[in-house]
């Protein structure tokens, strides 16, 4: 990795690892259905409830941080630490937020394959994002992303 490089340098781009976790769950789940809970829940109000919930979670988060006057793109530099909003709550609202919508979508097709998808992409956006995220920010910002990383959890 290019220590002077003004990105975290991931191994992929975030929403393209939640869109292949996605796309490989629903052909897995096209191919061979593997339900996990019971027939009689209202899987889909169930599973579109916990989206849009993960979607307001991701929303407020791009929000906050470009009202901060940062980057939501790993592919651009960070330009501050932002405290405010849900980053008060989690270093990473936004991939928790994809985390949740993963999980919403399992629910709502009532499919083991979505579910089981986000072990892959947790790993991805742990080791391939966040690690590399954390390792940038404190290069960059020093004691005040330490000091933000003291107070903050990584995910709640």
């Amino acid at each position: 990795m290019d220590e002077t490089a003004d990105t975290a340098r991931v191994i992929i781009r975030p929403p393209l690892a939640w869109g292949f976790a996605v796309i490989a769950g629903l052909a897995l789940n096209w191919l061979v259905r593997l339900p996990f809970l019971p027939a009689d829940l209202p899987l889909g109000w169930l599973g579109v409830m916990v989206f849009v919930l993960a979607l307001a979670l991701v929303a407020w988060a791009i929000v906050t941080i470009t009202a901060a006057g940062s980057n939501v793109p790993t592919n651009l530099p960070t330009t501050t630490i932002v405290e405010r909003g849900p980053y008060r709550f989690t270093r990473n609202p936004i991939y928790l937020g994809m985390f949740l919508g993963l999980i919403g979508l399992a629910i709502a097709f009532d499919s083991l394959w979505l579910l089981m998808t986000l072990i892959p992409f947790a790993l991805v956006i742990r080791y391939g994002v966040v690690a590399r995220e954390e390792s940038y920010l404190e290069r960059k910002f020093g004691d005040l992303y330490r000091g933000y990383r003291s107070r903050v959890r990584r995910w709640l």
